[in-house]
């Protein structure tokens, strides 16, 4: 029969197989399933190991979250954890803080012209007794309306530069509610700091500033070197102390830190000092993430702090820190006579009771090491030498002593007593009282608090 065409072979014509030895196919196959299975095992054994390095990774991170309300002290603590474990890094940062540095100088100056004006102009109508003790104070300094109007004209480009200055440092960063100042998220360092093409390091030339930052850094500093006279005289004047002293004006904790040292700061190779870094004042939003290497009994382990700013949305960041090694809590306690920015009704130290109770009763922070540290021990030392009477703001304090020992006990058995009520896995509690500003005693507490929260994690993950 002849082919078809298009057809190899004709469905008529028989089809010869050529047959195969079986033990050949055996072992080729026998072979291959060998082979594979030496590149399943490899596979797997790699698997493992990358696993186990992993999972030796996670059981060597220490994760700590730093708590509390704004202007608890939070981002201080966490730059002397790099103070005491990554000096370096701080070091490296310290040109990045010089504009800081200059807006809380410019933002303390504005305040006192602000606060100068009106308590002046307000005076001669302000019939209470705290009124009338002040102009007795003030009479026999004479008329001041021309002083000071001579101090305001020469700190006008001074002043002028502040929203700049805090433009550009905020990276356009607003907070709703009309709040004024710097607000800066995590990694502002990175934002002002000019990155060569690889991204890698700062551009040579610029200081570590972005050129806009850099600019309106170069020009402060220059304004500020003009006029630090001016800036001395209205500091050391004798109605701004009388002022101060009476509480008639309020400037940031930081303010007289700086003002104090405006001759050392106004200087053209002006550099910030360690003390500078941990007195400068700046609002963080968001979560801020840091990392150290601890070595503790010939182990290194990984501490990744994180500083929850405080205009972050209240309890919003838990879900995310469900499994943290420790919560380190800041309580201000010096704040007793000061109130929240957002609700003037509230006293600081109210809030910080009930921000504590929130966290001791979160079902997701259950498990988590819990450190309290009453902050500002040095600020309330003051007031209270000041005579500033804590009943006065806390009525519940009643006729206790108005001395630093039974202020700060009654402040420590509050908190305390919250614990007790409100902590539903009835953990331990470690107390301290804290000067931030205080290097050398912050540090004893940073090596007994961190040795306290690795063992602690230690015991919990089973590392030897």
């Amino acid at each position: 029969m002849s082919k078809r065409p298009g057809h190899v072979y004709s469905t008529s014509e028989p089809i010869l197989m050529q047959t195969f030895d079986g033990a050949a196919i055996d072992k080729e196959y026998q072979f291959y399933d060998e082979d594979a299975a030496r590149v399943s095992q490899k596979i797997d054994e790699e698997l493992k190991r990358d696993w186990a390095r992993r999972k030796d990774i996670q059981r060597r991170q220490v994760k700590v979250m730093l708590l509390g309300q704004a202007e608890s002290g939070k981002s201080t603590l966490q730059k002397q954890f790099q103070l005491y474990y990554a000096h370096h890094a701080l070091d490296h940062e310290r040109p990045l803080w010089r504009p800081v540095v200059y807006f809380n100088i410019l933002k303390a100056v504005r305040m006192i012209l602000d606060e100068l004006d009106h308590e002046l102009n307000n005076l001669s109508i302000d019939d209470s007794v705290e009124g009338q003790a002040v102009a007795h104070a003030l009479a026999p300094l004479g008329d001041l309306s021309g002083e000071f109007s001579r101090l305001r004209t020469k700190l006008v480009p001074l002043v002028a530069m502040e929203d700049s200055l805090a433009s550009e440092l905020s990276g356009g960063v607003a907070v709703t509610g009309g709040r004024t100042g710097v607000y800066v998220r995590a990694g502002w360092q990175a934002l002002v700091t000019p990155l060569s093409p690889n991204r890698s390091h700062a551009l040579p030339g610029t200081g570590g500033l972005s050129p806009a930052v850099a600019q309106v850094t170069s020009l402060a500093s220059r304004t500020l070197i003009a006029v630090q006279n001016e800036v001395d005289e209205l500091w050391k004047h004798p109605a701004v102390r009388i002022l101060l002293n009476n509480r008639r004006i309020r400037l940031d904790e930081s303010a007289p830190f700086f003002l104090d040292s405006i001759r050392r700061i106004a200087q053209p190779d002006y550099l910030p000092s360690t003390a500078d870094l941990l007195n400068v004042r700046l609002q963080t939003l968001g979560v801020a993430e840091h990392s150290f290497d601890i070595e503790l009994c010939g182990s290194r382990y990984n501490w990744l702090m994180y500083d929850v700013g405080g205009a972050v949305r209240r309890h919003a960041w838990v879900p995310y820190f469900d499994d943290a090694t420790a919560i380190i809590f800041l309580a201000p306690i010096s704040a007793f006579d000061q109130y929240l920015e957002e609700d003037p009704r509230t006293n600081r130290v109210d809030d910080s009771l009930q921000l504590f109770t929130a966290i001791c009763s979160n079902k997701l922070l259950k498990n988590s090491h819990l450190v309290l540290m009453l902050n500002k021990t040095d600020l309330l030392q003051k007031k209270l030498e000041a005579g500033v009477k804590v009943r006065k703001y806390i009525t519940s304090y009643g006729d206790r002593p108005n001395t630093y020992a039974d202020v700060s006990e009654y402040f420590r058995a509050h908190f305390i007593q919250v614990h007790k009520r409100h902590d539903i896995s009835r953990r331990a509690l470690y107390v301290h009282f804290t000067s931030m500003l205080d290097i050398r005693a912050t540090q004893d507490i940073i090596v007994n608090v961190g040795e306290a929260i690795i063992r602690s994690h230690i015991a919990k993950t089973g590392l030897a």
